[in-house]
């Protein structure tokens, strides 16, 4: 009884298409935070959790000092973060978030330009 190896090769590539997918989205991600993965980035914001859920949040200087550092090295890397998967999950609401830089006198904050669908005050 030969068995026919055809639906095993189309398993295999199958799930190696999805790997290579999910690998290049990673990758691309990480393109906006430079050389830092997108992970790494966003956890670096970790003091901005409050503020980034909640528009009367008060923001911590530990937030400002995080986000003016962030904007000065990689400024599409916030917009990044702010429109990835992983702020979805913590409960980032990006609205609200986009303001931060404002809310910490942050000059260089690219008033005026679009992340995703919100404008950086």
């Amino acid at each position: 009884m030969a068995l026919s190896l055809k639906p095993y090769c189309l398993v295999v590539l199958f799930l190696f298409w999805i790997s290579l997918n999910a690998l290049v989205s990673d990758v691309g991600a990480a393109g906006e935070c430079w050389r830092t993965p997108i992970r790494s980035a966003a956890a670096s914001l970790s003091p901005c959790l409050g503020a980034a859920r909640n528009a009367r949040a008060k923001v911590p200087p530990a937030c400002c000092a995080k986000v003016g550092a962030l904007l000065r090295t990689s400024p599409r890397c916030l917009c990044a973060i702010l429109l990835s998967p992983l702020a979805k999950q913590a409960g980032i609401m990006p609205g609200i978030a986009i303001a931060i830089p404002k809310k910490c006198n942050i000059r260089n904050r690219q008033a005026g330009k679009k992340c995703g669908r919100y404008t950086v005050p």
